[in-house]
């Protein structure tokens, strides 16, 4: 049981997810490790259609990848993922 906002909630809450670690590889690939424990290897290749992640097309800048706060960013913060989204690919 939790209180959120004076609400009593009768399960336990859902942690958020997170990604622990993250690994670009060969091909628009990332090996993600989620706070879950599950790891994953994401193919990014479909992302790159969207223009938020079009500066990712460039191979250098996708393997500049890292973590801030358990979400995955490029180019110093301004792209990033949720990584609910990358847990869903």
């Amino acid at each position: 049981m939790y209180i959120v906002d004076g609400i009593c909630y009768a399960d336990d809450p859902t942690p958020i997810l997170t990604v622990s670690e993250i690994q670009p590889l060969d091909g628009h690939n990332l090996r993600v490790v989620f706070s879950t424990g599950i790891e994953k290897t994401v193919d990014f290749t479909p992302m790159l259609s969207y223009p938020a992640f079009r500066p990712l097309q460039d191979e250098a800048v996708f393997r500049d990848v890292s973590l801030e706060h358990g979400v995955p960013v490029w180019m110093d913060g301004e792209i990033d993922i949720a990584p609910e989204c990358l847990y869903g690919m």
